[in-house]
């Protein structure tokens, strides 16, 4: 039986209060960690993603001797203790040299892991030129196939937008997409292209946009991979029923997005409309002419009596 430790003051309170699930998320935290033996590329590597996703990462100063692919239980527990479901681990040896390690975890629990062998990296520092403001929501960009229809880069994919998206916003200004983050697949390698957007003079209301490479850049080989089954990744996936938006009645959509609905409504008696009062448009009803009718009828009854009464008199 395990023993449940309960906080004894306001700070553990609200420390426990912060780490229960909630219905709407906060952004997620990433683990950097350092193995046992790193090359100098693998070390700027880790730096420098650290600080791209700088506020919501944790970056590790000292060497972990781990191996994720044998062994979660260290990365389990590292990810408890820093409330972080997201990491990136870095190591080097004579048979996996410049190796990467991202994975995620679910309830604190390895989800997926992908290994990437790093085949060429270009430091941010090599670029002379402005960077992007830190904290900035990356706009992710993906082109190539194999994103689409092979399993592990579909799950790459999806990885890399929980990695690099940021916090989720509603709207976002044209001023804010300033930070451009393009992933490519082609021939069995993942091109990472780092760009800061530039708004130019267009003379039009619309202004010319220009990319200006800002690193880091990097060249990378899939190796190792450890997938979650089908049915713990819709687990990972479920939404809340109290997220889930209610379904409108007689409301459909069509293939453009256009939002259609029917009203059902009683049926309307058109003869008591109203309509704007002129002399032009006024309709004599039935009604009218009925009690026209019986106006005029006692007049006529009135002048025949009158008529026979003058005869006899005669």
């Amino acid at each position: 039986m395990q023993r449940v430790v309960k906080p004894k003051t306001q700070r553990g309170k609200r420390a426990l209060a912060q780490r229960e699930p909630k219905l709407v998320e906060e952004v997620k935290t990433a683990m950097f960690i350092r193995g046992g033996n790193t090359s100098e590329m693998i070390t700027r590597i880790l730096k420098e993603l650290n600080m791209l996703r700088k506020p919501h990462a944790v970056m590790f100063q000292k060497k972990n001797m781990l191996r994720p692919f044998e062994d979660q239980t260290q990365l389990e527990f590292f990810s408890n203790k820093n409330d972080a479901s997201l990491f990136l681990f870095g190591s080097h040896s004579k048979k996996r040299p410049h190796n990467l390690v991202m994975g995620r975890l679910f309830n604190h629990l390895i989800l997926d892991m992908i290994e990437l062998g790093v085949d060429n990296f270009k430091s941010m520092y090599e670029f002379q030129n402005k960077k992007c403001t830190m904290g900035t929501k990356p706009c992710l960009i993906f082109t190539g196939e194999m994103f689409d229809t092979e399993l592990e880069y579909k799950r790459l994919k999806s990885l890399f937008i929980d990695f690099f998206r940021g916090p989720v916003v509603k709207n976002v200004r044209l001023a804010g997409l300033e930070h451009i983050l393009s992933f490519s697949a082609v021939n069995g390698q993942i091109h990472i292209r780092s760009y800061r957007g530039l708004l130019k003079k267009s003379g039009t209301k619309i202004p010319r946009v220009e990319l200006e490479e800002i690193g880091p850049s990097l060249d990378l080989t899939m190796r190792r991979t450890h997938l979650a089954s089908q049915d713990l990744f819709k687990r990972a996936l479920k939404i809340p029923k109290a997220l889930k938006p209610k379904k409108k009645k007689n409301i459909s959509h069509d293939v453009f997005g256009t939002q259609h609905g029917r009203v059902h409504m009683e049926s309307q008696d058109l003869g008591q409309l109203q309509t704007r009062k002129m002399k032009a448009l006024k309709r004599k009803g039935k009604q009218e002419n009925e009690e026209k009718e019986k106006e005029e009828s006692p007049k006529k009854a009135r002048t025949d009596d009158d008529d026979a009464s003058n005869e006899d008199s005669s």
